[in-house]
Parts: C-alpha cells; sequence; structure tokens
C-alpha cells in the first residue's frame, strides 16, 4: 500500500509545515479561546440576568450562533466584515465632528472618506470570526458553570457586603471556572479542530500548508494523511491532558 509513498516530501515541508501553517493555527486558537471566553462569560452573566433588556438580546445571539454552519459565519466575515466596517466608518464620519473625523481618516486612511471596504486582513477577520462564534458555545458553558455553583454562595457574599458583580467576580466565577475547566478545555480542542476551515480562504494554516505543498509536488495522499496524523496526535494528547486535569481537580462529594 505504502510502496509508491514519497516520505521524503514530508521531511522537506516539515520547516514550512510548523514554522508557517501550524503557527498561524495555535496563534488563531489562542486569540479566539480568550476572546471567545472574555465575550462568552459577558454573555452568560446577561442571559442570567434577570432584566429581559440583557437576557433576550444574549439569548437570542447565543441561539442564532449556534444554529448557524460555521463555514457560512467564515464566509460572512471575510467578504462581508470589511463592506459593513467601511460603511459604517463612513457613516460615523459624516455625523462626527471634523477634528474626530479627521483623527478616524489617519487611522483607518482614506476608506473611512469613501466608504469603500476595510483592508482588514485574513488573520483579524479569522479571529473575529472564531471569537464571535466560540463565544456562543463558551456562553452555554459559562452558564451551566455558574448555576452549579450553590445558591448560598450568592447569598453569603451579599451578607459579607458585596454588590452583584463583585460577588460574581470574587465569588461565584472562580468556583465556577473551576467545575467547567475541563469544559472550557474540551471546547478548546473543538476550536483547534475547527480553525482548519480556514483552508477554503486559502489562508496558510497547517492544513492550508499541506495542501499547498500537496498540489505543489503532487503528492496529496502523503500530506492529507501527514496532516490528519498530526492533528489526531495533538488533539488525543490534549484530551489525555484534560482527563488528567479532570481527575485532579475532581471535587469529592
Amino acid at each position: 500500500m505504502f510502496a509508491n509513498f514519497d516520505f521524503n516530501v514530508i521531511e522537506r515541508s516539515l520547516v514550512y509545515l510548523f514554522r508557517d501553517g501550524m503557527t498561524f493555527t495555535l496563534m488563531l486558537t489562542a486569540c479566539a479561546m480568550i476572546g471567545g471566553i472574555i465575550l462568552g462569560t459577558l454573555l452568560a452573566m446577561m442571559r442570567l440576568s434577570k432584566y429581559r433588556i440583557f437576557s433576550a438580546p444574549a439569548g437570542a445571539y447565543v441561539n442564532l450562533t449556534r444554529a448557524v454552519p460555521l463555514l457560512l459565519v467564515i464566509f460572512w466575515c471575510y467578504f462581508l466584515m470589511p463592506y459593513v466596517g467601511g460603511y459604517l466608518l463612513h457613516e460615523l464620519y459624516r455625523v462626527m465632528p471634523q477634528s474626530v473625523g479627521d483623527a478616524l481618516v489617519d487611522i483607518f486612511g482614506y476608506q473611512v472618506k469613501d466608504g469603500q471596504p476595510l483592508q482588514i486582513g485574513a488573520f483579524v477577520s479569522t479571529v473575529a470570526t472564531f471569537t464571535l462564534f466560540q463565544a456562543a458555545y463558551y456562553c452555554e458553558i459559562m452558564r451551566s458553570g455558574i448555576l452549579s455553583v450553590s445558591r448560598g454562595q450568592e447569598g453569603a457574599s451579599y451578607a459579607l457586603g458585596l454588590n452583584y458583580w463583585q460577588s460574581m467576580f470574587y465569588v461565584i466565577l472562580p468556583q465556577a471556572f473551576r467545575n467547567m475547566l475541563p469544559v472550557l478545555l474540551t471546547q478548546t480542542i473543538i476550536l483547534f479542530q475547527d480553525t482548519s476551515l480556514v483552508y477554503v480562504l486559502s489562508i496558510t494554516d497547517f492544513l492550508g500548508a499541506a495542501s499547498k505543498v500537496a498540489q505543489r509536488d503532487g503528492r496529496l495522499v502523503e500530506m492529507y494523511l501527514f496532516a490528519a496524523l498530526v492533528y489526531f496526535a495533538i488533539c488525543l494528547v490534549l484530551s489525555y491532558g484534560v482527563r488528567r486535569l479532570q481527575r485532579r481537580i475532581a471535587i469529592v462529594r
């Protein structure tokens, strides 16, 4: 089966695959994870609010985002975000004071005046895409983690004189993070796998780099098989680490 395989093409491409491709994949995963957790935490707190002015928009965002395929969101953000951003900045330039408008022109260039698409770039676009998309999933994880904390903890924090935000950040969220840390890390592993979808935009992530080498040298089977093995190995090691962590931080009840 492997008689016609050219394993040398993998060896020749290792530096390019990991220096350019895997670096982009890991940076995208890290940025989207951090942004997604921060935004997801805010969404979770909004969803748990007793005021519908906060809970309703957060719930609608989460439900809508989880009902849309990630690939479609990638295309939307990559192709539409520059036009939407350019239009909004153009409208702001028209209504705001001249000095502020001139500052916008200095920052973003001629696009503000002319309403032309912004030059966002592939990395910024993909980070925004995965942050906004993953925030909906992190939100539900954070919400379940917050709900897992005993209501008595919130009452005790109020008895100590803390307000809602102080109670949430100093008492509830630290305990919730411990409860949901394994699930957060598991979702991050899924995020790492999903970043390979940016390949459809011809972005040089790890899979995109492997695809370019495969098409250049005519060795599709070797490169795609190697890419699959690398993703499998990384996810297997990370999953094992999450299981070990889960056993170490498990609370004996």
